[in-house]
């Protein structure tokens, strides 16, 4: 089954980061159109693949982590506007029957992804 899927891990506490917001979106001619909204877990992954089936639609998709609220409710002390409010990752998906997991590596000043496994 092809699927995509994310989670997200703190670098900071060097724990899993819960309760992060996570929104995919479609790039469409025009604009973009939401596929799914989910929050990560106490393991800081989604509960089930941001999009999964037989086949995924072939074209660019992005992932927005709403890391300012997470990082807000920790009582991290955030500039304002805070450097990362919303972090936004454009991936593009070529094999219509694959799996592509993209992590999420946050602190409250840097973040990093990377296609998973």
């Amino acid at each position: 089954m092809a699927r995509l899927s994310t989670h997200v891990l703190d670098t900071s506490r060097g724990t899993p980061a819960a309760g992060i917001r996570v929104e995919l979106h479609l790039l469409v001619v025009g604009g973009r159109r939401l596929l799914a909204t989910s929050v990560t877990n106490a393991d800081g992954r989604t509960d089930g693949p941001l999009l999964s089936g037989d086949r995924l639609e072939v074209g660019v998709y992005e992932l927005t982590f709403h890391a300012r609220e997470y990082l807000a409710r920790l009582g991290v002390a955030l500039t304002d506007p805070p450097f990362l409010g919303d972090i936004v990752v454009r991936v593009g998906i070529a094999e219509p029957t694959g799996q592509y997991h993209v992590p999420l590596l946050l602190s409250p000043y840097g973040y990093s992804v990377y296609r998973g496994s």
